[in-house]
């Protein structure tokens, strides 16, 4: 094992997972400028679904996983893991609220009264919360750790401070994404 935790995995940012990201941005776009409310739905709610569900396998079924790994088999894990979600979740978490904030105008919620329009103002406020926290904390946080991974003699007092402070945050998150599918279904079943 220690013989695979010292070979690179090659560089942290990989122009391939660049330019996945900037065709699903260039598909938002599309979704909205040409107003087609399938597209512009569709683009939504599968965006939604990978953030949802990545958050919540990640946060609830690896998270507990890498802390009771052997640091070597973290490290690799890390390393594989990294490059593939530094494009992906920064991308979908912008993707499905954008495209969240442009349907609910295609589709008049934005000009509900109260106390309907609260259950836009949860939405909004949700999805802010997560994407400030994913892209202010979470990422950073990633890409430190796989960063320090990848040195010889990784800072250990450093990662397990920050990752007990990642604990809190993904569970947050998990929280949030558990109740914005519930805002979610509330606006599917009518206000």
């Amino acid at each position: 094992m220690a013989e695979v935790s010292n070979v690179t995995s090659g560089p942290l940012i990989r122009c391939y997972y660049l330019w996945c990201a900037i065709v699903a941005l260039a598909i938002m776009v599309t979704a909205i400028v040409i107003r087609d409310l399938w597209l512009l739905n569709f683009v939504h709610v599968f965006s939604s679904l990978l953030w949802t569900g990545i958050d919540l396998f990640m946060g609830f079924v690896l998270g507990p996983i890498l802390r009771r790994v052997d640091i070597s088999l973290r490290r690799e894990i890390m390393r594989q893991l990294t490059p593939r979600t530094l494009f992906l979740m920064p991308t979908v978490s912008i993707i499905a609220g954008t495209t969240g904030w442009f349907l609910a105008v295609q589709l008049g919620y934005t000009a509900l009264g109260w106390p309907e329009y609260g259950w836009v103002a949860a939405a909004l406020v949700l999805v802010t919360l997560m994407t400030i926290l994913g892209l202010g904390f979470l990422t950073p946080v990633n890409v430190f750790v796989c960063l320090e991974l990848q040195k010889v003699k990784p800072d250990i007092v450093s990662i397990s401070s920050l990752m007990r402070w990642y604990f809190y945050a993904v569970a947050a998150q998990g929280v949030m994404q558990v109740t914005i599918v519930v805002v979610m279904a509330r606006f599917r079943a009518g206000l």
